[in-house]
């Protein structure tokens, strides 16, 4: 069953992430042109997060890290608390993932799915999470 559950949640955050690309498009196709030159692109240690946005982006953390209580959902892993923790460390954390350099199969597989701004998002809204 565990495999069913970690297949679920993947799926779900690759919907999201769609979802969010899409409106991201509609976005930009709704700006006007401008002859402005290109802002620099951030990186994730620069990227101004939105907590609102990272709050809808990790509907799936609460499965394992149960920051509401913070209840361990896999009694024989450590799940971190990551409500609270600094956006430093979260952005490091979720780039590691996302890099391979921090090795947990499902956490490697969410961060895949997000963009810098995306975890730049999550971060601005966990740290704020008392």
């Amino acid at each position: 069953m565990r495999p069913l559950t970690i297949a679920a949640c993947f799926a779900l955050t690759t919907v999201a992430a769609l979802t969010s690309a899409a409106a991201d498009a509609q976005d930009a196709a709704k700006a006007p042109a401008t002859t402005a030159a290109p802002a620099a692109i951030a990186t994730p240690a620069t990227a101004a997060g939105k907590a609102d946005v990272g709050r809808q982006l990790t509907y799936t953390c609460q499965g394992c890290h149960g920051i509401g209580g913070y209840k361990n959902a896999y009694p024989n892993y450590h799940v971190p608390k990551i409500g609270g923790q600094s956006p430093e460390y979260l952005v490091n954390a979720l780039t590691e993932y996302k890099k391979g350099t921090r090795k947990h199969p499902t956490m490697q597989a969410q961060a895949q799915s997000f963009s810098d701004q995306d975890i730049a998002d999550i971060a601005a809204f966990l740290s704020n999470l008392k």
